[in-house]
């Protein structure tokens, strides 16, 4: 298809999923009609949307008037190659999770799944619309709609206060950032024109007003993506959600922040700074940090992926903060490579972090438990849960050949072209970045060890002297709809590790379409075995040949261990420290694994500690870990917010006399400043 007709086959099926929808409220006396019609229909629109993006990255720009908006400003729909990858990744990760969904909702009654799948496909097309958007008002319409329809969705057990306060967290720090971004476009407006996106393009910014425009974006769109301060609602709406939802929160919905800031940053302001690109590498290497050691404390299976998804976010900043230092400096192959590797993050983060949310979610499903300290030996009655798990833990660990180790391969060999830059201070701090993304996989890998290994292996927990919980009263394993989703997104995980060369041919593009630069041809002409950023000589990589020594180095140790060993294996107790009998408490507990981090680490943390006293029949010892946040930021614009508002409040004296004086003392004023 030629782009006009990408661009109309695209807006159709993000049309395609209001319908899905709205056929989601036909009264019905069962949910069968959502579970087996519409969630399977959605994930079809999903796969027709992300063949669409996957066109357009490869041709020309189109755009497209709609007779819709209001009167003088309709709205305005483009399709060119950076939203045709956010379509692609929209698509294929939506297919995945609403497979999923068809199964996971089949315990829902037929009115609430209905209401569910309303907001659930809103959800997804307003999204898309954010994508397709080429105009600042459809743009702030789309991004309300989808802040509104997920708010709904983690509000969905709105009867618990807890879910409530989340879903109401969300919504406040949703706006704050919609506020900002809303600045943002009539900064760049100046004024002038209209709100189009090429009128915007066509403005004049002196640099101040550019760095105005750009703050305010990466404020407004840092707010939706969980980057640090405005991080607090994500590890609080994530949990509230149902795990579909969660699955699309952290794997498609914050990549629409990362969508905003490229499109702002490089499309519509242009000419990027290298000093916006070292707060961003600031900003993106502390929320790295804090994501990872807050995801080590955690218990909570799923805010523990939600603090990982914090922390994701700055990976994906550090690539970007890179890349325009890079610009800024004059070196654009080099900034070329930083954008190339974010982007590719942003789509590996999406496909694994949804496949963990969906194994969690099927977890929850199972033994309605969250809590790792009372989980243990799923893997016995959750093999399949089990390995679809254990390919998202290796793959957001970075491990070879899986996707995750491909984008950050690709940011190492970014911060490795620092000798190009000539500012001796700036050269010096890259590689202290790129230290920061080596500490933080080391300290993913070891999240994911303690993950893995309490959930899924050992033997089932005791909780406080109650029978094993979550092995013992495991159901059974994911079903058939759960195992299609998870499939679909594993094999994403392995296609986008294996075959990286395809992705950065078609990153390449998308990134000369924004900056008109792109990587060397000799990165270019690598064959689809080798991945080469920059030239052969220096780097390459071919993840087929990984996977073919390590599958060789595996059959071969077993087939010598059989040789040597065979007969000769015995089988004994494991040392039990000299206890005469061993029961599941003498199991590492969540709590436990993360107790040496928790010291290396302490002044980050915010620990309190309760301890029993010594005269106690049933002594408890309990220990919270609180975000410093909320100290240092929320609580007290909430204290200051109370005070401004119990001193303002003496104005409402509820006396008709004092309201006519209030408007008479308006009348005066005006009369006399107002000509």
């Amino acid at each position: 298809m030629d782009s006009p007709s990408l661009l109309a086959a695209s807006l159709a099926a993000s049309i395609a999923w209001l319908a899905i929808g709205l056929l989601g409220l036909i009264p019905a006396r069962e949910s069968a009609l959502a579970r087996r019609v519409l969630f399977p229909l959605g994930a079809l629109a999903g796969l027709a949307l992300a063949a669409f993006g996957a066109q357009a990255a490869w041709l020309p720009s189109a755009s497209l008037v709609l007779p819709l908006g209001l009167p003088d400003l309709p709205f305005h729909l483009r399709l060119d190659p950076l939203a045709g990858f956010f379509l692609l990744l929209l698509g294929s990760v939506s297919a995945g999770v609403s497979v999923y969904a068809a199964g996971y909702f089949r315990s829902e009654s037929a009115g609430r799944l209905g209401l569910i799948c309303l907001q659930y496909h809103v959800f997804l097309a307003s999204m898309a619309f954010v994508i397709l958007a080429d105009d600042a008002y459809l743009f702030m319409v789309a991004w309300e709609t989808m802040a509104l329809s997920s708010y709904f969705l983690v509000t969905t057990d709105h009867r618990l206060p807890a879910i409530r306060s989340a879903g109401f967290l969300y919504l406040m720090i949703a706006h704050l950032g919609a506020l900002a971004i809303l600045l943002a476009f009539g900064v760049m407006h100046g004024g002038e024109g209209d709100y189009s996106f090429d009128a915007l393009r066509a403005a004049n910014l002196s640099p101040f007003w550019a760095t105005v425009a750009f703050l305010l974006a990466f404020f407004g769109f840092g707010a939706k993506a969980g980057m640090i301060p405005l991080h607090a609602w994500l590890p609080e709406a994530h949990p509230a959600a149902p795990s579909p939802v969660s699955a699309l929160m952290s794997g498609v919905m914050i990549k629409t922040a990362i969508y905003g800031m490229v499109r702002v940053t490089y499309d519509l302001i242009g000419g990027v700074r290298w000093e916006w690109g070292m707060l961003v590498l600031v900003v993106g290497a502390g929320t790295t940090l804090f994501g990872v050691l807050y995801a080590l404390v955690q218990h909570d299976l799923k805010r523990l992926l939600a603090y990982h998804s914090v922390e994701n976010i700055g990976i994906i900043l550090l690539g970007l903060g890179m890349s325009m230092v890079f610009f800024g400096f004059g070196h654009p192959a080099a900034g070329a490579l930083g954008l190339i590797a974010a982007l590719y993050h942003t789509f590996n983060h999406a496909v694994f972090k949804g496949l963990l949310f969906l194994g969690a979610g099927s977890i929850l499903h199972s033994t309605g438990i969250r809590d790792l300290n009372a989980m243990g030996g799923l893997i016995r009655k959750m093999p399949i849960v089990a390995f679809y798990f254990l390919v998202g833990a290796l793959a957001i660990s970075a491990l070879p050949p899986l996707n995750g180790f491909v984008s950050e391969w690709l940011m190492f060999q970014t911060a490795l072209q620092a000798p190009l830059l000539e500012n001796g201070v700036v050269r010096s701090l890259i590689p202290l970045f790129a230290a920061t993304l080596a500490l933080a996989g080391a300290l993913t890998a070891m999240c994911f060890v303690k993950v893995y290994g309490i959930a899924f292996l050992g033997q089932p927990r005791e909780r406080h002297g109650a029978p094993p919980a979550a092995a013992e009263h495991a159901g059974t394993d994911a079903g058939p709809m759960e195992r299609l989703g998870l499939a679909w997104l594993a094999a994403g995980c392995f296609v986008l590790g294996l075959f990286p060369a395809s992705m950065l041919l078609t990153l390449n593009r998308v990134g000369a379409s924004l900056t008109g630069s792109g990587l060397s041809d000799e990165a270019l002409e690598s064959s689809w075995l080798w991945l080469v950023p920059t030239e052969p000589a220096k780097a390459s990589y071919s993840p087929i040949i990984f996977l073919l020594v390590v599958v060789a180095v595996v059959l071969i140790t077993i087939r010598l261990v059989r040789l040597v060993y065979h007969g000769r294996v015995r089988v004994a107790d494991p040392w039990d420290c000299g206890f005469p009998e061993q029961t599941t408490r003498m199991q590492d507990t969540a709590d436990a694994f993360g107790q040496a981090i928790g010291r290396v680490f302490g002044p980050i943390y915010l620990t309190k500690r309760h301890l029993p006293a010594a005269e106690d029949a049933a002594p408890k010892y309990s220990l919270r870990i609180e975000d410093r946040h909320w100290h240092w930021v929320y609580l007290p614009v909430a204290r200051l917010t109370e005070f401004l508002s119990e001193k303002v409040a003496w104005l409402q004296r509820g006396r008709i006399s004092t309201y006519l004086l209030y408007s008479f003392l308006t009348l005066i004023g005006l009369l006399v400043f107002v000509r």
